[in-house]
């Protein structure tokens, strides 16, 4: 895309700014979900996770991703090129910033990797060390996301296979689904490894313990908060993303919505069904699971085809908890794993079975090539780098951190000073 008319750069600005409604969403559902002695240090984890991840993608990260038709290094396979990283100069240096399409896309994934270095907080609530979550975010920030988002939306070799092998339009990603949510997701993944449970999570037997979160409202009002947010990111993705017409918002909007309406009612039937009434936090991460997987397709599927993509969301999202937190051991107290990796996973391939694109054979192989290189690339690479950085710089707290919570330990007052504070895990070995 060379040039945006002047109604399409002013939608795409209004819809740019309803993101941050997405991240301040993440951070209340990561707070929410955690004890309420670590609250305080959960909420300004968030603040220096966004200020960290837009430094650096500003210092080096959107040098690494540039966006489609800028300038790329490539190479030369079996007489076809392939383009594998971005040659942007640092520091925005030489980005035109009068409404030009590579200006907008630069503040559509300021906000993006923002978003991407929050959800790896709910997967390290009550025991993540500040500078650790900064230093993780940095890795994040200058490295994983834009890697990953260059072969997607920079013109990299995945969004090349629809040229260079016949799949399709090549590997198609609208608003986040595999860029931001799926990236975040695993990182995830690899920060829970890291970090290892909390303290009193698991018996010696190995069964978990249940830990509620402290403020089921905070939760439940985040996911109105990241509703309005995945409004702007998945039309301003579309947009940007898709080449979709700014009159294409709506349709966008109606399958977002319907996506998250699905995902979280199926949650809530399904924890009704099993334990005799709904669990608010399960329905939560149904409900931000629902949207997470509409990002891929959004533009390009009917409103039926999202409220199928919802439904198997919230299931699997739903299941996926408590598979990792019974089976694999895996303690994520936001269930950020199962909402943003497996979620956008789910989204992604939901793009290669439902979307209606002409000349689209191949297409789901297209995906499938993509989440393998999130399993086989991403994944690896970013538990790679945070455990090199766990071994320079130890990631979780000290046992007595846990002990008088991270809002003491760390910041030296609490979120919630006027009340007493239920020191449950003293008790436990």
């Amino acid at each position: 895309m060379t040039h945006l008319s002047e109604t399409a750069t002013a939608v795409c600005v209004l819809l740019i700014f309803l993101v941050p409604l997405a991240a301040a969403g993440l951070s209340l559902i990561n707070a929410g979900l955690g004890r309420s002695r670590s609250a305080a240090h959960s909420m300004l984890s968030s603040l220096c996770i966004l200020a960290v991840a837009v430094l650096v993608y500003f210092l080096c990260g959107f040098s690494w991703q540039g966006f489609a038709a800028g300038p790329a290094h490539v190479v030369t396979v079996a007489g076809k090129q392939w383009n594998w990283i971005s040659a942007e100069p640092f520091f925005f240096r030489g980005l035109q910033s009068e409404g030009s399409p590579a200006s907008l896309a630069a503040l559509l994934q300021m906000f993006s990797v923002g978003l991407a270095a929050l959800i790896p907080l709910g997967a390290g609530t009550d025991r993540w060390r500040l500078g650790a979550a900064c230093a993780s975010t940095a890795l994040l920030a200058g490295c994983t996301y834009p890697i990953f988002a260059h072969w997607v939306w920079g013109g990299g070799w995945l969004a090349q296979l629809g040229v260079n092998c016949g799949l399709g339009r090549g590997f198609l990603d609208a608003g986040g689904a595999g860029c931001i949510q799926a990236v975040g997701g695993l990182t995830a993944w690899s920060i829970a490894c890291i970090l290892g449970p909390r303290r009193g999570k698991y018996a010696m037997d190995g069964a978990p313990a249940a830990i509620p979160g402290h403020n089921a409202v905070l939760v439940l009002f985040g996911c109105f908060l990241t509703l309005v947010g995945w409004f702007g990111l998945n039309c301003a993705g579309s947009i940007l993303n898709a080449s979709a017409a700014p009159g294409a918002v709506a349709g966008v909007a109606i399958d977002t919505l319907l996506a998250a309406a699905m995902a979280a009612l199926a949650a809530a039937a399904i924890t009704r069904a099993r334990f005799g009434r709904p669990d608010a936090s399960l329905c939560a991460n149904g409900w931000v699971g629902g949207l997470v997987a509409s990002s891929a397709a959004c533009a390009f599927i009917t409103p039926a085809a999202a409220v199928l993509t919802g439904l198997v969301a919230g299931a699997v999202v739903t299941f996926s908890v408590e598979w990792l937190d019974i089976h694999l051991g895996v303690d994520d107290p936001a269930g950020s794993i199962s909402v943003h990796a497996i979620g956008g996973i789910w989204g992604l391939l939901a793009l290669g079975i439902f979307a209606r694109i002409p000349g689209d054979s191949g297409q789901f192989v297209a995906q499938l090539v993509g989440v393998a290189t999130l399993l086989g690339f991403v994944l690896p690479l970013t538990y790679s780098l945070n455990w090199l950085l766990n071994r320079f710089y130890p990631q979780r707290v000290g046992a007595e951190g846990e002990r008088q919570g991270m809002d003491l330990y760390e910041l030296g007052a609490g979120a919630y000073p006027e009340f007493v504070i239920h020191r449950e895990d003293l008790t436990q070995g």
